[in-house]
């Protein structure tokens, strides 16, 4: 579980809807057998999959045990909270760091304090630098972003760390190198990023994990007395809770000593952040424009773990009313984390127009015509599904258009090939499918006119052509299956199997003519009578003879035995 990625799969309630892909903006999402995995190497754990799943089968990697581990080891353990806190939980500062100091932690410190360390070092940055773009570095999913899929733009992240990682390093530098720092907020790529400076990050919790600790350990808010009397150490933050929401790290940069020259935009959501970045040559750019840059739309509060059923605004207003303002905002940082950021390697599949023209035919895609691109798979276009079906991310049977065509004709073939009639009706009674069979069985004399019809005896009224509509009357009315044997139409004899397909919707039957091979069974029947009744005639005949037979024998050996007798006695 350790080496497990921050999002995984569970395989059992994965039922191949596509839905993730379709969410996914980088399309890390690998399709085998139906279920969907999470490619480690292609994700930027911004979690909407997890969000999108529908039958919770995306799940977030649980770390409590790491943490209980730190714990069992006598580490000295500090909570590093993030700023969207105050707008997610319903808790006083005191009630909270009690809450957290009973599962074990030594102290509570706010991430927001290492925001405002990177909003000073930021401020200095483009008041020192030329003209040019800046991309702030606070998220890492926008960071692992460009780092894989948008490389172009990786000299303009400002060289800082995160306020996580910042703030990590200033407990440190108060508290001593020994000290264990547990990361806690709404963000899934946290664990990434702890899991690449474990010198500064031990464990990433979110507030999922943290609630459900909460319940394991049966700590109840209700059950704690506020008594004011624990606070954040070092100290509480100010401005930089202002982070966890859209457009916050701009108004914190803004509050410092900002040369006037720079232009401030925020952009949120990757898709948001890439249609900003198209086209764009930062060679032209004659302006400082700082991007404050989020994943999510909405920013920290509305993080893909934020656990809160509290409306977006709610949560906007809550953290507003708790924001502390400083007379004074330093022009040089207590603690800074420099960050060079490096391109990540991603295997690249570059297909030509031959091979992926090979693939598009094994989901029926043989013209430009056949491309619909309607999104179904989760891929935008087909040929961008077809490329992933050449690096083995996705399968023939994602294409929802050519599983449809394909059931369609197995299903029109199945119907054209049995010998037995097959008829479905709707609710009016009217016929929306039949096979050859049943045409030749009932419309014999009109064959060769509805043969020749693209639509053969659609929309034809069932009582018009067979004398049995009552049982589809009744099979729509009650949705139950009738059978009938030898059933007598006329001079004709037929077994009728009528199924429900649709409650009072849609009905169909399998007919078959039953009438020659009863007739023939009426024939053998009759011969093996007359047979039986001739050799029973041969048999009493036969025992009348034998017992004449047997008369006259009996008779002629009594004559015999007197005549025997006889002479005996006259010898005597």
């Amino acid at each position: 579980m350790d080496k497990l990625y921050p999002v995984y799969t569970l395989n059992n309630e994965c039922h191949d809807c596509y839905k993730c892909v379709r969410q996914c903006h980088v399309k890390a999402i690998s399709i085998q057998q139906g279920h969907a995995s999470v490619l480690p190497d292609k994700c930027i754990a911004c979690g909407n999959c997890v969000q999108a799943c529908p039958n919770n089968a995306k799940r977030v990697r649980n770390d409590i045990e790491k943490v209980k581990n730190l714990f069992l080891a006598k580490q000295e353990v500090i909570v590093s909270l993030a700023p969207s806190w105050s707008g997610i939980f319903e808790y006083s500062p005191s009630k909270m760091i009690t809450m957290l100091k009973k599962l074990g932690f030594k102290h509570v410190s706010e991430t927001a304090l290492g925001a405002q360390e990177v909003s000073i070092e930021c401020a200095k940055i483009m008041k020192n630098c030329d003209n040019g773009l800046f991309i702030s570095s606070a998220c890492p999913v926008v960071v692992d972003y460009i780092r894989l899929y948008n490389t172009k733009f990786l000299p303009n992240i400002v060289p800082v760390a995160s306020p996580a990682l910042t703030h990590a390093k200033m407990l440190k530098e108060i508290y001593g190198k020994g000290v264990r720092i547990v990361f806690i907020g709404p963000c899934i790529a946290k664990k990434n990023e702890s899991d690449a400076n474990p010198d500064l990050i031990d464990v990433a919790l979110t507030y999922e994990e943290l609630k459900y600790w909460f319940q394991e350990e049966f700590i109840s808010a209700n059950d704690i007395e506020d008594t004011g009397g624990e606070i954040f150490v070092p100290e509480s933050a100010c401005e930089g809770s202002l982070y966890a929401m859209e457009g916050g790290m701009n108004e914190t940069i803004k509050k410092g000593e900002m040369a006037d020259d720079v232009q401030f935009l925020n952009i949120s959501s990757i898709e948001n952040l890439e249609k900003a970045l198209k086209g764009l040559d930062c060679a032209n750019i004659t302006k400082k424009i700082f991007i404050e840059a989020l994943a999510c739309n909405g920013g920290c509060l509305a993080g893909p773990c934020n656990s809160s059923k509290k409306s977006e605004l709610l949560r906007i207003s809550d953290l507003l009313s708790k924001v502390k303002t400083r007379n004074k905002i330093p022009s040089e940082p207590k603690t800074v984390v420099k960050k060079h950021y490096e391109q990540k390697q991603l295997e690249k599949h570059n297909y030509d127009y031959e091979t992926i023209s090979e693939a598009l035919k094994k989901i029926g895609k043989y013209t430009e015509e056949d491309e619909l691109n309607c999104g179904g798979c989760g891929y935008n276009t087909c040929r961008e599904l077809a490329c992933a079906l050449l690096s083995g991310e996705a399968e023939p049977s994602m294409c929802v258009s050519y599983m449809r065509k394909i059931a369609m004709q197995k299903a029109a073939a199945m119907l054209r090939c049995m010998p037995s009639a097959i008829v479905m009706v709707d609710k009016d009674l009217k016929i929306v499918e039949s096979n050859e069979a049943f045409m030749k069985m009932f419309c014999s004399d009109m064959y060769d006119i509805f043969s020749e019809r693209p639509e053969g005896l659609n929309g034809a009224c069932i009582d018009r052509i067979v004398d049995f509509a009552d049982i589809f009357k009744e099979t729509l009315k009650t949705a139950k299956d009738i059978h009938k044997e030898h059933y007598p139409v006329k001079n004709k004899l037929y077994d009728i199997s009528a199924f429900s397909i649709e409650k009072n919707e849609l009905a169909g039957a399998i007919i078959t003519d039953v009438t020659q091979s009863e007739m023939g069974r009426e024939k053998i029947a009759q011969k093996a009578h007359e047979v039986i009744n001739k050799n029973i005639a041969i048999v009493q005949e036969i025992a009348c003879l034998l017992g004449e037979h047997m008369v006259e024998t009996e008779l002629l050996l009594s004559t015999i035995a007197q005549d025997y007798d006889t002479s005996d006695g006259d010898k005597k």
